[in-house]
């Protein structure tokens, strides 16, 4: 998605200061410690989803002008080790997410809207995830979706890992919603998604945990991280989302330690956090102990800047009105 000069130019100024965290270790098994994207065709990558069949391998795709393709990406390499061509669909959009939910069926959501109602419906598509790993044509199903209260910009698409129930999470500056679809989706009609709880944040993904008891929401400069309680979200913390040029993406590691951050351009870097709670004792606490309560803008940004940064960030702020992002809407 295109963004707002104003927003790049603050999001240039946050990398060229930020003072790089500690890398986490590389598991040598599943290669969850982060890496490279290096596939020159992948420019806009949008979306990542942690391979259910294949350790080590995660799921991405372009953002818009691509076409209806799939990559297979080798996390200890970061090479493409196989490409996805869906058949059987419309022309794609604007594909912002993608999910994988139960019986190894990948979901894709083709859910973007720059113009934030443009479009009268978004879509859906449903296919199983390949057992090979090779170039192949997969044919999918694809799902008309329209919001209950009227048309708008997403780019966050959940399945949970459980009941293979499908969410969404709008695109608001001042933070959305989840929006809950039908218990199962409807190949043949129009499949409505209803607003259920607020998300406060100017979400860009999301992403359950594999056992479905924690939701991850992202955006470019903080995360927050939710008890699921069956669709009744409860807030535990922020997220230590890294600072990345223009963040589009997060996925749980398949087994739920590791949070992987995504972002678009030529050769993105794909960076690795140990997952709140470390994916085990379901306690919303951090392996530090902390709580993670989040701080008054949910930014989620825990000492990655120095006081100089600091410094030249709030003139940036300033300068470009970027103050906006952190302005929450009081009903």
């Amino acid at each position: 998605m295109r963004r707002p000069s104003a927003l790049l130019a603050g999001a240039l100024l946050l990398g060229a200061f930020a003072v790089p965290a500690a890398a986490s270790p590389v598991l040598a098994a599943d290669g969850d410690g982060g890496f490279t994207i290096t596939d020159p065709r992948i420019k806009e990558s949008s979306g990542l989803a942690a391979s259910h069949l294949h350790p080590g391998i995660y799921w991405t795709h372009n953002d818009s002008d691509d076409g209806p393709y799939l990559y297979a990406v080798d996390s200890r390499s970061g090479k493409t080790v196989a490409t996805v061509t869906l058949k059987g669909i419309g022309r794609p959009r604007d594909v912002e997410a993608i999910s994988i939910g139960p019986g190894n069926e990948i979901y894709v959501g083709d859910i973007g809207d720059n113009l934030d109602g443009t479009w009268p419906h978004v879509w859906i598509y449903r296919l199983p995830e390949p057992k090979e790993l090779k170039d192949q044509t997969v044919r999918a199903t694809q799902y008309v979706v329209k919001y209950s209260d009227g048309a708008r910009n997403a780019e966050s698409l959940i399945v949970h890992p459980k009941t293979g129930r499908v969410y969404i999470i709008d695109k608001k500056e001042d933070g959305g919603h989840l929006f809950e679809g039908p218990a199962h989706l409807s190949a043949s009609g129009t499949n409505v998604f209803r607003p259920i709880a607020p998300v406060d944040l100017w979400a860009t993904d999301a992403a359950f945990s594999p056992d479905g008891t924690r939701l991850a929401v992202r955006g470019y400069f903080g995360g927050i991280y939710y008890d699921w309680n069956g669709g009744k979200i409860k807030r535990l913390g922020t997220l230590d989302v890294p600072l990345q040029r223009q963040g589009e993406s997060v996925t749980y590691s398949a087994d739920g330690t590791k949070l992987l951050y995504g972002s678009e351009g030529a050769e993105s870097p794909v960076k690795a956090e140990d997952a709140p709670g470390g994916g085990a004792d379901g306690s919303g606490q951090s392996k530090d102990g902390k709580s993670g309560a989040s701080d008054a803008a949910g930014s989620g940004t825990t000492g990655k800047l120095t006081k100089g940064a600091v410094a030249v960030l709030a003139v940036a702020l300033a300068v470009f009105g970027l103050g906006r992002l952190f302005r929450r809407r009081r009903s």
